[in-house]
């Protein structure tokens, strides 16, 4: 093969990628410019419409057709014939086949014969532990919003339309935009996060209640979000919300005055 050649190696980079956290990431910048090819579409810790914004070049397998593909179908019709792969880039514990019987060291061994790279990245550590999904997860339904963002190299993220609300918050200076909490993502802690809002693009801080709102009790989980110095309507439209910190749990108060106090000291803790 001429340098020329070696030069022009598609590269694609193969993996759940569930919340493209920080290790996923060591795997996607392998290579510039890779195809990024989820192979199992979960979108429990990033929504799907997010994570096209993010990566725009991603591909999004479609699971049952590729699942019961034994290892050396999969390379040859996916890898080879789809993508003309010419280097691989996956994690040290990727595999694939039907019963997941290939590991990333098989699919090396097949593929250096034929000439193509395979790049097995390594784990990366988070306080002495190998970061996943799964402990990504459990950090969101703790709470430990902080931790999660760690380890996922951003802030906890989701998208969902502004829905009508009881406008309650208006008569005590705290009006608040109504989403509901997406249902394909993880299980998260109720509670109130300072959170940052963006607003065409424009990013403002911001606190977010997600839970079912004890005081004035609702069925579903719903994200109340107050938006510090907007003041426009909302309704209809696609917001994203990011969570920083979790402040405190949801609480039952006996009176609106008691509601703005406690919402006065949680702006006060952010501003």
């Amino acid at each position: 093969m001429t340098k020329t050649e070696s030069e022009k190696r598609i590269a694609v980079a193969l993996g759940d990628f569930d919340g493209m956290h920080r290790a996923h990431q060591t795997v996607v910048t392998g290579a510039e410019d890779a195809i990024i090819y989820c192979v199992n579409n979960k979108f429990s810790l990033l929504q799907k419409s997010i994570f096209e914004k993010r990566y725009p070049n991603v591909i999004f397998a479609d699971f049952d057709k590729i699942k019961n593909m034994d290892g050396e179908e999969f390379i040859e019709e996916i890898l080879l014939k789809k993508f003309n792969a010419g280097m691989i880039l996956c994690g040290f514990n990727f595999r694939f086949g039907k019963m997941a019987s290939w590991s990333a060291i098989d699919m090396r061994n097949y593929l250096e014969k034929k000439d193509v790279w395979v790049r097995i990245l390594e784990h990366l550590d988070f306080d002495n532990e190998p970061i996943s999904s799964t402990r990504i997860r459990k950090a969101v339904a703790d709470g430990e919003i902080e931790k999660a963002n760690d380890m996922l190299g951003y802030s906890y993220t989701f998208e969902s339309e502004v829905i009508e609300g009881d406008h309650r918050g208006r008569t005590i200076d705290f009006p608040t935009i109504n989403q509901k909490y997406p249902s394909c993502l993880t299980p998260i802690k109720y509670g109130v996060y300072e959170s940052r809002a963006f607003v065409d693009e424009k990013e403002y801080k911001a606190f977010t209640n997600i839970g079912i709102r004890p005081t004035y009790r609702v069925d579903d989980t719903l994200c109340e979000t107050h938006i510090f110095g907007f003041d426009g309507d909302l309704y209809g439209k696609i917001i994203r919300i990011e969570l920083v910190r979790y402040l405190r749990e949801e609480k039952k108060f006996s009176s609106l005055e008691e509601l703005k106090t406690q919402l006065d000291y949680d702006k006060s803790s952010i501003i």
